[in-house]
């Protein structure tokens, strides 16, 4: 480009046909052109193209600006590092169809050629922003192709694999020059490597996405679904690209990359304040400087120090590393052997940035399981996992070499495996959480089982029931029918029951891991032969139970049963159970802050709610503690081990007593704990207490202060009296609670804990209590002991049976 003489283009009489614009137009012909001072104005108003001067500056550009934002906003600039002088700028199309742009004394300062001769090509300045050079209806340049330091919405971001045309955004080198800086964004990727998109300074990395999983980049966990924009990346044989588009078209929104302030900054106009308010900036903080913790390690915004190495690693250098100089990053505790490979085991990292994908190889069409194999029969390779994290997780993704520019985060983030060598391995953490698993799957059969001797021993009642079929408001109700899986189906949900898939075995028979069809993962209990039951009444006690469905409580979603199968199917816990989270400090911290923990107590409440007065039968857990809520992959709460439940028939019906007292130390109300008489107030207890547990991240049972004998609840009463309730929230809360909801869950635990169960409220209430500002009553005295001992409920007593905090003990007996 440049001063560029160009004589087959302008030819003396050729300036005779110029005219200049005078009314707003979005395109011109090979007759027309655009000068200094007139404008070309998209057809819906939203975009216009003209000169312009940047800041104080008194050179000239042409640029496209929003039309109708009074604060000048340039999108797009053609001759960024070419600027005019003067106001002699004219755009036009030659005789060929190249689009010009000339400045003094007609000299060339920038022009588009395309390859295709086209006399009749028009130029038309598109409501998104796309000024395109066309011809019958085919695109021969666009400047979506070639973005400046704008992403606008409908823009892609990437590479045309077939064309070789790379759409990466550059920085203005600063308000008054909008020739590219160092400062750029675009995506990268190497022949079979897996893509991501890097900001860099120079040549120099300076940020990254992480690379895309099929629902975000692995870094950008705020990337979820929103009212303001959608988005998608696009990775296939032909493109790779991110895409982003607006929700609701009277919004607008840009993405833009800024030299001055080394950003990338997602701005939204506010009409209200005739301003952009930034939605969002990376890096977002420290941990998002690249490779801030060198090779093997990982950023955690919230620890000080910041770094740390992977488990099984270490310092390179532990003098430098002490002085927070992690540039040298970390080594491997003991060095793998090629030789010894197959010996070799990955240890799974939650919720992490994935690495550097500059020494990486991905195949879109292979599964997890020949990922892993594919990893170790490569001495090079570190670590694999999913390409796509949707519906269970597709694709491979290997690393080779060391593992650059890791974080972790607190929610959202990624799985990844990482090589160990056989040494390094804990084999106990596989076994404790098969032992979670296959305890949590115990949850429906329990219910099957107590709810059937149930059904029996009041048939009568439970078919008049049957034959009214009325719902809470008096209106008929159609039967709810639980699915029938047939045999071939689960047997390929489950790889054939492969011990692969096996989580676990109980008393009743063993637990898989299963995929159906459309992607749903499931939990399969095969119930042994000699599990006693006969096919009709297993039908009976599950399309019984099945009417007993609420989103907090774990789901049941079907059965089979064919020849001497039995099975039942439901839904599958990926987060496993509570106590796993708030009784670890470590994981606590980084995976439930206040705001999921609020939304768990609120959870937890509504599903015993629908337990005590919302379901056909009343039930009364009896049971209910941190270990028997479990979590999906969304940390919803779900109840569940309903072994020791008791099932009320009839309305009017709100407790009883018992000569056998079953349930968990510590979790007990007082009067069922010594006198056997039990009540939906007994759960309100229960719930209170774990309450506390949430907010304190310490057990009930097991706790001592060192200033008094009291347990959980003493403690907290005595905060409460002295007005220092405060002080009871767990440390690593502070950063993210609000102050009034911990207040206010803290007063509602304790009227669930008070001694008599007249007063405490009902779980209607309680929920009540916890989604409104009414004011709450005070609470009296709760029933809790001073001790200095923990015992079991029954170690003295033969009539008493109890559950440690791990795993329920059913009995079933005549009531």
């Amino acid at each position: 480009m440049g001063h560029l003489c160009f004589s087959f283009m302008i030819g003396t009489n050729f300036f005779f046909l110029l005219f200049t614009l005078s009314f707003a137009v979005d395109s011109i012909s090979p007759s027309q052109s655009i000068r200094d001072g007139t404008t070309l104005v998209s057809k819906g108003g939203s975009f216009e193209l003209g000169f312009f001067s940047p800041g104080s500056s008194e050179n000239r550009y042409l640029g496209i600006w929003y039309k109708n934002i009074p604060v000048r906003t340039v999108v797009w600039v053609a001759n960024r590092c070419n600027p005019i002088n003067d106001s002699s700028g004219i755009l036009m199309i030659n005789s060929t169809g190249h689009l010009v742009l000339l400045g003094q004394n007609k000299s060339v300062v920038w022009w588009i050629s395309s390859a295709k001769h086209a006399p009749s090509a028009t130029v038309e300045l598109l409501d998104s922003g796309n000024l395109v050079l066309r011809d019958a209806g085919t695109y021969l340049w666009q400047s979506f192709d070639n973005p400046s330091d704008t992403l606008l919405p409908g823009m892609k971001m990437g590479w045309d694999l077939r064309t070789g045309i790379k759409r990466s955004l550059s920085a203005w080198k600063n308000s008054e020059d909008p020739c590219p800086g160092d400062f750029t964004y675009g995506i990268e990727m190497e022949r079979d490597t897996y893509p991501e998109a890097y900001v860099r300074k120079g040549t120099a990395k300076y940020y990254r996405t992480g690379p895309w999983n099929g629902l975000r980049f692995s870094g950008s966990p705020e990337l979820r679904p929103n009212p303001l924009y959608s988005f998608d990346f696009v990775y296939n044989d032909d493109e790779v690209y991110y895409m982003y588009n607006l929700q609701n078209k009277s919004v607008i929104s840009r993405i833009v990359l800024n030299q001055t302030t080394s950003t990338r900054d997602r701005f939204t106009w506010i009409e209200a304040d005739q301003t952009w308010k930034a939605y969002s900036s990376v890096p977002r903080d420290l941990c998002d400087n690249y490779g801030l913790c060198g090779a093997n390690g990982k950023c955690i915004i919230d620890e000080n120090p910041v770094c740390q190495c992977l488990k099984g690693f270490e310092p390179v250098s532990q003098e430098k590393w002490n002085l927070m100089d992690w540039s040298l990053g970390c080594v491997r505790n003991k060095p793998l052997s090629c030789q010894e490979r197959y010996k070799d085991g990955f240890v799974k990292f939650v919720g992490l940035k994935l690495p550097d994908t500059t020494h990486s190889w991905v195949n879109k069409s292979m599964n997890l399981k020949e990922c892993r194999t594919k990893c170790l029969n490569n001495c090079s390779c570190m670590a694999y996992t999913s390409s796509d994290i949707r519906g269970g997780g597709t694709g491979c993704a290997i690393w080779l070499g060391d593992l650059i520019d890791i974080r972790q985060f607190p929610a959202a983030g990624q799985d990844q495996y990482i090589r160990m060598s056989a040494s390094e391995l804990e084999s106990g953490g596989k076994v404790k959480t098969a032992l979670i698993i296959a305890v949590s799957v115990a949850v429906v059969f329990s219910v099957v089982l107590l709810v059937g001797y149930y059904f029996h021993r009041n048939r009568r009642k439970l078919k008049e029931i049957g034959e009214t079929n009325m719902n809470n408001e008096g209106e008929p109700e159609e039967d709810l029918e639980l699915p029938l899986f047939d045999l071939p189906t689960v047997a390929s949900a489950t790889d054939n029951f492969s011990s692969d898939n096996k989580l676990g075995e109980g008393g009743f028979g063993p637990v898989y891991r299963g995929t159906l069809p459309d992607g749903q993962e499931i939990a399969v209990k095969r119930l042994s032969r000699s599990s006693g039951q006969g096919l009709n009444e297993f039908k009976n006690e599950v399309i019984l139970i099945a009417k007993l469905q609420h989103r907090n409580l774990v789901k049941l979603l079907g059965c089979c049963a064919q020849g001497e199968e039995k099975m039942l199917i439901y839904e599958y816990m990926p987060n496993r159970s509570l106590d796993s989270f708030i009784f670890d400090s470590v994981r606590g911290e980084l995976l439930l802050d206040w705001p999921k923990r609020f939304h768990i107590i609120c959870g937890v409440a509504r599903g015993l709610l629908y337990l005590h007065q919302d379901s056909r039968l009343r039930i009364i857990h009896r049971d209910l503690k941190a270990s028997n809520v479990l979590l999906d992959n969304e940390m919803n709460p779900k109840i569940s081990d309903f072994g020791l439940a008791r099932t009320l028939i009839g309305g009017d019906q709100s407790g009883g007593n018992t000569n056998r007292v079953v349930g968990t130390y510590g979790y007990m109300a007082p009067e069922y704990a010594v006198d056997g008489l039990f009540s939906v107030k007994s759960d309100v207890f229960s719930f209170g207490i774990l309450v506390l547990e949430v907010i304190s991240g310490r057990k009930n049972r097991g706790f001592y202060h060192p200033n008094h004998s009291h347990n959980l609840i003493g403690h907290a009463w005595r905060l409460w009296i002295q007005g220092r309730p405060l002080e009871l929230i767990d440390t690593c809360l502070e950063s993210s609670c609000t102050l009034s909801e911990v207040l206010r869950c803290i007063h509602v635990s304790l009227l669930c804990v008070q001694h008599h169960p007249e007063d405490r409220p009902s779980m209607a209430s309680v929920v009540i209590m916890l989604g409104s500002e009414i004011a709450l009553a005070q609470p009296k005295q709760p029933g809790f002991f001073i001790e200095k001992e923990s015992h079991e409920v029954g170690s003295s007593s033969g009539n008493q049976t109890s559950s440690t905090n791990e795993i329920s003990i059913t009995l079933l007996e005549g009531r």
